[in-house]
């Protein structure tokens, strides 16, 4: 499905992403890991097309994203969340999934006079998203007036609004209490029940180690392991990056 192949991008002497090979299945979940400054938010900014690698290629099924712009990308099927909630404040929960659906190239035209027209949020799209997100009750509220825990929700939510075939999912237990991570990975799991693919950047072990079909792990911008989660727990490699040498005993999804 997806495919990223010798992709590098180095930021003057420093290799913030060093050579990294993945391939993502269609309908996986996969986890990408690693300690902070690993490189994985780079990974992520270099498949959206916030930045431009310094060598190695994107492909979606065959196609070359490489040189597309953020938002060729978005039509092509590539949708993220950001580590730093980016929602519209002051529109409601029902115009931010709006704004996000109507985003995509193919209906940029007339997006004002759409905008303008009455009723457009409560489209069948838009309220199956909202009972998706568990929001259905809020919809009406300004973005602004959400818990951490829904505004997050809310802009997984906001991901799919644009139909993606892939979703990058760039930390989105930052923050999040226990029971806001528990809710996290039903809403993760439903994404990918839906025919969504998804890529999993993040910190909480035992959310990545809990639902990822696949993990790989990124240290000084290199893939040191790629497998399952027993498998990528039992790397000693792994233990190391995280751990230290002296504690590669200890249990990784305790870090």
């Amino acid at each position: 499905m997806l495919a990223l192949d010798n992709l590098s991008k180095h930021f003057g002497g420093v290799r913030a992403v060093d050579a990294v090979d993945l391939t993502f299945r269609e309908g996986e979940i996969f986890g990408l890991i690693g300690p902070n400054g690993s490189g994985k938010s780079t990974t992520v900014n270099l498949i959206t097309g916030l930045y431009t690698p310094t060598t190695g290629t994107v492909m979606l099924d065959g196609h070359d994203l490489t040189q597309m712009a953020q938002h060729e990308r978005t039509a092509m099927g590539v949708a993220r969340t950001f580590q730093n909630i980016r929602l519209f404040g002051n529109l409601s929960v029902a115009q931010n999934l709006w704004v996000a659906q109507n985003g995509r190239t193919q209906r940029r035209e007339h997006f004002m006079s759409r905008w303008f027209k009455a009723g457009g949020e409560h489209g069948p799209e838009i309220e199956d998203l909202l009972r998706f997100s568990r929001l259905h009750t809020k919809r009406d509220l300004p973005a602004s007036a959400l818990s951490f825990g829904e505004m997050r929700r809310l802009e997984m939510a906001r991901a799919l609004a644009s139909n993606p075939r892939i979703v990058l999912l760039d930390e989105p237990a930052a923050g999040a209490s226990l029971e806001d991570g528990q809710l996290l990975a039903e809403r993760i799991r439903d994404i990918r029940e839906r025919g969504v693919t998804v890529l999993l950047i993040e910190h909480m072990m035992e959310l990545v180690m809990g639902i990822s079909d696949r993990i790989a792990v990124l240290n000084f911008g290199r893939k040191i392991a790629e497998g399952t989660p027993a498998e990528v727990q039992a790397n000693r490699d792994v233990r190391a990056a995280y751990l230290g040498s002296k504690h590669e005993d200890e249990e990784l999804i305790h870090a």
